[in-house]
Order: structure tokens, then C-alpha cells, then sequence
């Protein structure tokens, strides 16, 4: 894995237990580290890696309860240590931020007031911002030579305009405490609305899709003349669509009615409507897509319900914006269960048959796993999967500022 004459960024993504990483040329998209720390905070913590993309993937366990800072720290001085060509070619580090409120819409390169607005949004984004700031702080000690910049999942949603952001809530909710919508996902809907309208030939600032990340979150996009009017995530990651754990969009009184009727406090609300709802919820035994799937192959009855709702709900959404958008050149599915799951797309596509959807059965099947491409019949309306690269995005964003 030759790096000679080359320029590379580390590219770090910190959750609330985990940090990813990875090392990339921004500009042929070429991955020369990926790893991953887990169960960070945890007594069983633990990181894995890889050099290049048909490395062999090593593992070691960190101290026990090891945090983001620890997990850098591991990185710095012994992932790397005597990798001289990867710390010689680094030019920038490049760091996913979840919520960036309305504060940023393009990449900024990092300071201390910086570091300040992170904290001011940690209501936004609980789980993830406090984990954004821990790396960001331990990062930039580590890497002090290099220009650190924040890429903000809220930044490609910026262009919504107030009748798509704005909830009809009294009007100092917004204006006072920044209650609006700020969706998420943003570098993904942007990294597949591009690869879209190159498949599809045309510019991106001509081309109107419809795009839909969809894992463990999920979220679905408009995506009008390149630009993000409307998306479904809002304030947080809860709204929207169903998820793996989240509940999606429910009845506001809900939330009355546990906490009234039933005795929930608000932190078992949260609870419940964060992290025991969605797929698992409605299954009773997995958030994971493939144990659903699974699940409705074998006849289990909560796992078709599932299944039923993840599929009408997301057809739903993804009707709606042809309001938005009005013309439509192309549907996109991407993210771990928009890239694989074929039976989930091929029924998304027969719910939209009345906007002229009709499943190429085999090319649907020849996109699982990472091939990507077209998935409808020539004549019918185009649907896409395309897998997304999140951390490219990061990455070119992070090389301006080299």
C-alpha cells in the first residue's frame, strides 16, 4: 500500500459508545485504514482495523471503561505507530457532527468558539454532540499539526425553506429556543443525490430526487435542483420514518397518556420512544433488518407486521414529496437496509406503482451487497440504489481547508 506523494484525511466519527475511523484520499476515494472502536465507557471496550481494503482485520481490547479519548489515543500511538507514510500524508482531520443547529451550513475549520457552538447544541443532538466534543477535543491534541474541520449532518438541510422547517408551534419556540426541524443524514443524501444525477446524466443543480437513507436511523430526502427542501427527521433523529429502535412519527397525547395514565416518568418515555420502540418494538425480538426479513420468511407474525409497517411508511413518505418536488427524475435507495435488503425495495416499489414504479427483479437483485445500480424496467419511473460514502463527503469537505 504505496502512499508516497499522496494526501490523505483522517476521517473520525464519534457516537455516544463508539468511534469510527479512517484514513482517505479525497480525491480518488481510496481508504487506506478503517476501524472501529466499541463499547466505549464500557468494561468490554474494544477496537478493530484494517489497512486498505483487503487487509487483514486486527482487534484489541482497550481498558476497561476506555473512553473516546483513550480510543484516539490507541489510534495515535499504536495503530499507527511506525506507519510514517499514512502520518506524513495526513493533510486535515475531517469530523462528523451530528447537529450543528442553524449555525452552520457549509464545513468550518475548528476553534475554541467553535468548540463553544457544539456545546450550545448539545440539546439538539444529547447522545451525540457531548461524543463529537470528546473527540474533537482529544483529536486535536493528538493531531495539533493539522487543521481540524466539522462536517454537519444539518448542513445539506439548510435550504429548507420555513414552511418545511418550521413546526406550527408558537412562534417563540423557534425564534427563542430554536425549535424547528433540522434532519439528519445530511452528508449521505447529498453524496447519493450527486452519484444519482451522474447515473442519470445531467447536472446536479438540474436533477430532483428523492433519496433514502435508510439503517438503524432512517430518514428520506427531497432533494429539489441539488438542494435539501424536506426531509423527515426534525428537531431530532426520533421523527419520521420507523427505525430499528425509534419510533418514528406518533401522536404527540402519547406521551400525556404514558406519563398520566400509566405512570411512565419522561425519562422512561424517552426510553421507550428511543430505544425499545420501531422494529424491535413492533417484533418484540430485533431491531436488525436481517433478523426481520428473516423473520418474515419463517411465517413470524410480529415480524411481518414489522416488515408491513417499515415498507408502507417509508412509501408514504417518499408519495409525499412529489409534492415537494413536483417532477421526479429519480428514486434513491442507500445506507445498510437501503443497500441490501431486496425483498424490502421490491416492496416499497409495488407500493408505488401509481407513480409508475415497476421492479426489475433482476437488477434488483444484482444491487445487494455493495453493486449498487438500477433496480426498475426500462419505460418505468427510475429507482436507484446507490451506495453511500459518508466519509468521502467528510473528507473532501476537510481537504478545502488544507
Amino acid at each position: 500500500m504505496d502512499t508516497s506523494n499522496n494526501q490523505t484525511v483522517l476521517v473520525l466519527n464519534c457516537g455516544s459508545s463508539s468511534l469510527k475511523f479512517a484514513i482517505i484520499n479525497p480525491e480518488s476515494g481510496q481508504q487506506y485504514l478503517s476501524g472501529l472502536a466499541e463499547a466505549l465507557t464500557l468494561p468490554e471496550a474494544q477496537i478493530s482495523w484494517r489497512f486498505g481494503d483487503d487487509g487483514e482485520k486486527q482487534k484489541a481490547a482497550l481498558a476497561a471503561g476506555a473512553d473516546h479519548t483513550a480510543a484516539l489515543t490507541f489510534l495515535e500511538e499504536q495503530v499507527l505507530h511506525g506507519r510514517h507514510d499514512l502520518l506524513d500524508s495526513l493533510i486535515a482531520v475531517g469530523h462528523r457532527v451530528v447537529n450543528g443547529g442553524e449555525f452552520y451550513s457549509e464545513p468550518v475549520l475548528v476553534d475554541d468558539e467553535v468548540e463553544k457552538v457544539i456545546e450550545k447544541c448539545i440539546p439538539l443532538a444529547p447522545l451525540h454532540n457531548p461524543a463529537h466534543l470528546l473527540g474533537i477535543r482529544a483529536a486535536r491534541r493528538l493531531f495539533a499539526a493539522l487543521p481540524h474541520v466539522l462536517v454537519f449532518d444539518t448542513a445539506f438541510h439548510q435550504t429548507m425553506a420555513p414552511a418545511a422547517f418550521r413546526y406550527a408551534l408558537p412562534d417563540e419556540l423557534y425564534h427563542q429556543h430554536g425549535v424547528r426541524r433540522y434532519g439528519m443524514h445530511g452528508t449521505s443524501h447529498y453524496y447519493v443525490a450527486l452519484k444519482a444525477a451522474e447515473q442519470l446524466g445531467q447536472p446536479l443543480e438540474e436533477t430532483n430526487v428523492i433519496t433514502a437513507h435508510l439503517g438503524n436511523g432512517a430518514s428520506v430526502c427531497a432533494v429539489k435542483n441539488g438542494k435539501s427542501i424536506d426531509t423527515s427527521m426534525g428537531m431530532t433523529p426520533l421523527e419520521g420514518l420507523m427505525m430499528g429502535t425509534r419510533c418514528g412519527n406518533v401522536d404527540p397525547s402519547i406521551v400525556f397518556f404514558m406519563v398520566d395514565e400509566l405512570g411512565y416518568t419522561l425519562e422512561q418515555v424517552k426510553d421507550v420512544l428511543n430505544k425499545k420502540s420501531g422494529l424491535l418494538g413492533i417484533s418484540g425480538k430485533t431491531s436488525d433488518f436481517r433478523g426481520i426479513t428473516q423473520g418474515v420468511e419463517e411465517g413470524d407474525e410480529k415480524a411481518i407486521l414489522a416488515f408491513d409497517m417499515f415498507c408502507y411508511r417509508l412509501a408514504k413518505f417518499i408519495a409525499s414529496y412529489y409534492v415537494s418536488l413536483g417532477r421526479v427524475d429519480a428514486l434513491v435507495f442507500t445506507g445498510g437496509i437501503g443497500e441490501n435488503s431486496m425483498m424490502m425495495r421490491s416492496r416499497v416499489l409495488e407500493l408505488l406503482a401509481p407513480f409508475g414504479y415497476i421492479e426489475d427483479t433482476k437488477g434488483n437483485e444484482a444491487a445487494r451487497f455493495g453493486n449498487g445500480g438500477l433496480i426498475t424496467q426500462a419505460g418505468s419511473a427510475k429507482a436507484f440504489v446507490i451506495p453511500t460514502n459518508e466519509e468521502l463527503v467528510i473528507a473532501q469537505g476537510a481537504a478545502r481547508f488544507a
